[in-house]
């Protein structure tokens, strides 16, 4: 057979890759329990609140694969991993590099080259989770917390920004392999008052709403391949709503 009797046409819907990462204690969590039949990899602990089916927590990078493993190779139920969090996961990546290296610290190699060895340990976990998306069906949800860092723009000045809490390398590495970079945040507004004397002073202001940033802003570090709204409600159905393979089982992610 050709490769011109191959082309394919129209759209061809796959499970999601997608990354949430926000501030501490919105919801991310909560976020991935309603996904659809989900499974965590818990690098950390903290689903001791949330009604989830989990694996016991990672303490090792092994173990973690060792988890993707066991849901590639063995018959379940589950219809999404979550990864809790990305950068716990990267700690266990760092200690496993030191471990086979013989080192204390990951900067005890010079130049930073520790970080780009790390890549070897990220790039088999995300192969393992391209295997459980293409030969498993499964949607994928990677966790990560946020920093703020600064962001220096060629075509302006320097400014701060949002980005989740990753060595720049893997944290670009990630972003390119997903589909989907949500940041979950509180809804802000800005109040300017008048104090005299030619002196105004801005206040932050929020009501506690939560929301989801789909696109990239100068504030913050976001994409998708859905053409989606600028923001969104921080609720699972409201993502969902957008997503093609699970129309009609929107219930919660319980269908």
């Amino acid at each position: 057979m050709t490769l011109l009797e191959q082309v394919q046409s129209g759209r061809q819907p796959a499970p999601r890759r997608v990354m949430l990462y926000g501030t501490h204690g919105i919801g991310k969590s909560t976020f991935g329990s309603m996904t659809p039949k989900p499974i965590f990899i818990q690098t950390e602990d903290g689903l001791g609140e949330i009604d989830c089916e989990k694996f016991p927590l990672a303490e090792t990078f092994d173990q973690a694969i060792s988890a993707l493993s066991e849901l590639y190779s063995e018959k379940h139920p589950y219809r999404t991993v979550v990864v809790d969090s990305l950068d716990w996961l990267e700690r266990l990546i760092w200690a496993d590099v030191c471990q086979k290296r013989m080192i204390e610290s990951i900067e005890d190699i010079g130049y930073a080259k520790g970080y780009t060895f790390a890549l070897t340990q990220w790039r088999e976990f995300l192969e393992g989770l391209t295997a459980l998306r293409n030969e498993r069906g499964m949607m994928v949800l990677l966790i990560a917390h946020t920093k703020i860092e600064r962001f220096e723009n060629p075509e302006t000045e320097s400014y701060d920004r949002y980005v989740p809490r990753l060595h720049k390398l893997v944290s670009a590495v990630i972003q390119e392999w997903c589909d989907e970079v949500l940041f979950a945040t509180y809804k802000v507004y800005t109040k300017v008052t008048d104090e005299g004397f030619n002196r105004k002073k801005a206040k932050g202001c929020g009501s506690g709403e939560r929301i989801m940033r789909t696109t990239e802003r100068p504030a913050h570090m976001a994409k998708n391949r859905f053409n989606l709204p600028d923001e969104l409600p921080f609720d699972w159905n409201a993502y969902a709503e957008y997503l093609p393979q699970l129309n009609g089982e929107k219930n919660n992610g319980k269908a």
